[in-house]
Parts: structure tokens; C-alpha cells; sequence
């Protein structure tokens, strides 16, 4: 028979184990998503040459809610509809890492993807339209 004091000491060690786990699965996904993502210095030096005008983020926005939004959500947050799906994180666009970087380096990334981040050179073939997303993606500040 099992009395009160190997139920509570089992119960212990269940939730100590089960809470050691969920740590752990949280530490990974933090440790996927701040993997470095580097990006070659000719390209983090381009300069955008579409004007972050309110047409060219109008344009931006109009790209971000087809085709980022759904990973990234709707203030680019990480937290998408599909963002739980992923393998990796989505990064929160909105965050001093991300606003920090060169337009340069955001546009190599909108184009060229990696993981689970597809590259858009292809499906967005118009260069006008990844700098316009560029444009839209800074308006996502904090």
C-alpha cells in the first residue's frame, strides 16, 4: 500500500522532471533563435534605393501581410499563425537586433532565407518590392 509520503515524493519528482524539461525545450528554441545569421559585407553595405515613402510602405506592408506575416504576425512579433509550426523560431522584428541591422543585410536575408525562412528572390523576382518590405520592416519598431 502506498501511504501519503511516497505519493508527495513521487509527485515531487514528477513535477521536478517535468519542469526541468520544459526548461530545457524553451533553452533550446532560445538557442535556435539567436543562431548568428551572417551576411557578407557587400551585401549589408548595399544602400536601399527605394524611399521609405508612405507609397513604398504601403507596397511593403501590402508584401509583409501575404507572405510574412503568417511566421512573423501581424506587428512582427515572431508570434504567426504557422510561428508554432516551425522548426525555428521566427525573430520579432521589432527588436533593437533586428532594427539595428544595415537595409543591406535585411534585404539579403528577404532574399536569400535560410531554414525555415524561405528565400524570396524568386517569388518576390521585383528587387523594388524586397526594399519596400525593408522600408515596412522598420516601421515595426518597439
Amino acid at each position: 500500500m502506498i501511504n501519503f509520503i511516497q505519493i508527495y515524493t513521487l509527485m515531487t519528482k514528477l513535477t521536478a522532471t517535468l519542469l526541468l524539461g520544459m526548461g530545457l525545450t524553451v533553452s533550446g528554441f532560445n538557442l535556435i533563435q539567436i543562431k548568428a545569421w551572417p551576411v557578407p559585407d557587400a551585401a549589408a553595405s548595399k544602400k536601399n534605393p527605394v524611399t521609405a515613402n508612405p507609397e513604398s510602405i504601403k507596397n511593403g506592408k501590402s508584401i509583409y501581410d501575404m507572405h510574412c506575416k503568417s511566421c512573423h504576425g501581424a506587428k512582427g512579433f515572431g508570434d504567426g499563425t504557422k510561428a508554432a509550426q516551425l522548426k525555428t523560431l521566427p525573430h520579432d522584428l521589432s527588436k533593437p537586433e533586428v532594427q539595428s541591422q544595415k537595409d543591406g543585410s535585411l534585404f539579403y536575408k528577404i532574399s536569400e532565407g535560410r531554414d525555415d525562412m524561405p528565400s524570396f528572390k524568386k517569388l518576390l523576382a521585383d528587387e523594388e518590392d524586397r526594399w519596400a518590405l525593408v522600408n515596412y520592416i522598420r516601421k515595426l519598431k518597439q
